[in-house]
C-alpha cells in the first residue's frame, strides 16, 4: 500500500492539467485534481472558447452588410447582447460538463477546492480544511489578466475575466493593449456595434509577430473603423456621471467610455500557492523554471502550461501535459518540440502564422528570400468591402526550406494550421511551386508566389 494518498496530484483543472491528469490515470496511476474555479481552465471557460463564440457573434455584422452586393435584401437586422451571453454560458456549461464527465470515466477524483503546498508532498485543500498527499505533484494553474495598478483609477477597468459576463453591451469601448487579446476584443465590441479606442504603448500591434502582419492588422482596425492610438498609455481613470469613465492618455487626449478593458498581457498564477513551502524555484515574474521534461528544482514537482510561461497557448499546454503524463507514468521519457508552433488571432481578418518573421529569418540565415502576394479577396468584390489578404513566404535563401508563412485574411487560421504540416515537415519553396493551385480560392496564391519580393 502506497504511503500517499495519490500517485499524483494535479493542481488546476485546465486543458494541460486535465490532460496529464486523465493520461496518468489511464497508465494505472491514482489521480487527484483540485480546480478552484471551473473544470475546463482559461481557455474553455473565460478564453479562447468564449471569445471565438463571440468573434463569430460579431462577425455578422459585415456579413450582413456583404450580403446586399450579392442580391439580399433584408429588414434591419438587430443584436441583443443578452441572448449572446446567454447562449455562450449554456455551451460554456455544456463543455464544462464533458471536461468533468471525462475526468471522472477515467478514475480521477475531482475536488473543487484551492489548493496550496505545505511541503514536496503535501497539499492542503482550502474549502475542505484538509490535506492530502501526493508522490508527485502537477502544478497547472496557468496564468491571470494583469493589469496596471501604476494609473490612478485602474480598478474603474476590467480584465477579460470580467468582459465575458458584462450584464449590458456597452457603447463606447477603451481598450488598453496590443496584443492577443486586446485586438480580438476590439473587433468583437467594434462589429457588435460599439464606438472603439484601442490604446498602446508601442508602436507595432502585435508586436511578436512578422513586421507585415502587424502593420496589415494595423490597416484593418483604421478601416474598419476603430480609433488605434500608438505611443500612448492610460495616465488615469476617472468615474463620471452614472457608467462613465473619463480616460485620460499620456498623449493629452480624453475619453469619455463606459468601458475600460485591461488586455495589458497576463502573468503566471503563482501567487499563494505555496511554491516557497515545497521549495519550488520560480522566475521574477512568477513563473515556475522547469526543464525539458517539465520538472523543477524539487524532483516530484512538475509544471506545464502558461504558469510556465513557455509558450503561452493552449495546445502547447495540453502537449506539455502529455508529455508529462509519459515520462513520469509511462516510462518513456518525452520532451515537447516548440519549433514551428501555429498561431492564430482572431482578429477581423484574421491572422494565421508558422514559423519564423521576416526579422528572424534575417538574424539566423545569411540569406533570406521573400515571396508576398497583398489582394482583394474574391468574396469582397461584388460586396463592396474594401477588406484585403496578405500572404507571405519566407525561405531559407541557402536551401530554398519554407522557414515561415503568414497570412493575414479570411480563414487565415484554418489555412494556417494545414501550411504548418509542411512547414514542420522541412519542406521548400520549390515544393510549393510543385503543388497544383486549387482554384479559385485564396489559398492558391500560396503555391502560385513565383517573384521575389524586393523592397523598394
Amino acid at each position: 500500500m502506497s504511503k500517499y494518498d495519490y500517485d499524483l496530484f494535479t493542481i488546476g483543472a485546465g486543458s494541460g492539467g486535465v490532460r496529464a491528469s486523465r493520461m496518468a490515470a489511464n497508465f494505472g496511476a491514482s489521480v487527484g485534481i483540485a480546480e478552484e474555479y471551473r473544470v475546463g481552465g482559461t481557455c474553455v471557460i473565460r478564453g479562447c472558447v468564449p471569445k471565438k463564440l463571440m468573434v463569430y457573434a460579431s462577425e455578422f455584422a459585415h456579413m450582413f452588410h456583404d450580403a446586399k452586393g450579392y442580391g439580399w435584401t433584408s429588414d434591419k437586422p438587430s443584436f441583443n447582447w443578452q441572448t449572446l451571453i446567454a447562449n455562450k454560458d449554456k455551451e460554456i456549461d455544456r463543455l464544462n460538463s464533458i471536461y468533468i464527465r471525462n475526468l471522472k470515466n477515467t478514475g480521477v477524483d475531482i475536488i473543487q477546492s484551492k489548493a496550496i503546498l505545505k511541503d514536496a508532498h503535501t497539499i492542503h485543500l482550502t474549502a475542505e480544511n484538509r490535506d492530502v498527499t501526493a508522490k508527485h505533484i502537477l502544478v497547472a494553474t496557468g496564468g491571470t489578466p494583469w493589469t496596471d495598478s501604476s494609473v490612478p483609477g485602474y480598478e474603474l477597468g476590467v480584465s477579460s475575466n470580467e468582459a465575458f459576463h458584462l450584464e449590458d453591451m456597452p457603447q463606447n469601448v477603451v481598450i488598453v493593449g496590443g496584443g492577443y487579446i486586446a485586438i480580438e476584443f476590439a473587433g468583437i465590441f467594434k462589429g457588435l456595434g460599439a464606438d472603439v479606442t484601442l490604446v498602446y504603448r508601442g508602436s507595432d500591434l502585435l508586436r511578436y509577430f512578422d513586421k507585415d502582419v502587424s502593420a496589415q492588422v494595423h490597416m484593418e482596425l483604421k478601416t474598419k473603423g476603430i480609433n488605434v492610438v500608438t505611443n500612448a498609455n492610460i495616465e488615469k481613470i476617472e468615474k463620471g456621471d452614472g457608467n462613465i469613465k473619463a480616460v485620460t492618455l499620456t498623449n493629452g487626449d480624453h475619453i469619455n467610455s463606459d468601458l475600460v478593458f485591461w488586455a495589458v498581457g497576463r502573468a503566471p498564477y503563482t501567487q499563494g500557492l505555496g511554491l516557497d513551502k515545497a521549495g519550488v524555484k520560480t522566475k521574477a515574474n512568477g513563473a515556475i523554471i522547469v526543464d525539458e521534461y517539465s520538472k523543477t528544482n524539487v524532483d516530484n514537482i512538475y509544471a506545464v502550461g502558461d504558469v510556465t510561461d513557455r509558450v503561452n497557448l493552449t495546445p502547447v499546454a495540453i502537449r506539455e501535459g502529455a508529455a508529462f503524463a509519459q515520462t513520469v507514468f509511462d516510462n518513456n521519457p518525452t520532451i515537447v518540440d516548440y519549433d514551428d508552433i501555429p498561431k492564430a488571432v482572431f482578429s477581423q481578418p484574421p491572422v494565421g502564422s508558422v514559423g519564423l518573421a521576416e526579422h528572424e529569418a534575417r538574424a539566423k540565415f545569411d540569406k533570406v528570400d521573400i515571396y508576398k502576394s497583398d489582394f482583394r479577396p474574391m468574396k469582397n468584390t461584388l460586396s463592396g468591402n474594401q477588406e484585403r489578404t496578405l500572404m507571405k513566404i519566407v525561405v531559407d535563401g541557402s536551401t530554398d526550406k519554407v522557414v515561415g508563412c503568414h497570412i493575414v485574411g479570411h480563414e487565415a487560421a484554418e489555412m494556417i494550421q494545414c501550411i504548418a504540416i509542411a512547414v514542420k515537415a522541412g519542406l521548400t519553396k520549390k515544393d510549393f511551386d510543385a503543388t497544383i493551385a486549387l482554384h479559385p480560392t485564396a489559398a492558391e496564391e500560396l503555391v502560385t508566389m513565383r517573384e521575389k519580393f524586393i523592397a523598394s
